[in-house]
């Protein structure tokens, strides 16, 4: 039996950023420029779950 990765205040908090970053309100923390990749908008929801203490994995590690 397979248990969920995400919590659904993670999928709630990627959802919100998501519906930002289509309406063009999703800004870069770093550069502060808009955000247009679903990706990075996808990073920023699980980034403020990860804050907000809810069941996300850790994210990878480089090299």
């Amino acid at each position: 039996m397979e248990t969920k990765r995400y919590s659904a205040a993670a999928s709630e908090s990627v959802e919100r950023e998501m519906k930002a970053m289509k309406k063009g309100e999703l800004k870069s923390g770093h550069s502060g420029k808009t955000v247009t990749n679903p990706k990075q908008a996808i990073a920023i929801g699980l980034s403020e779950a990860r804050k907000a203490g809810a069941k996300v994995p850790p994210p990878p590690r480089k090299g």
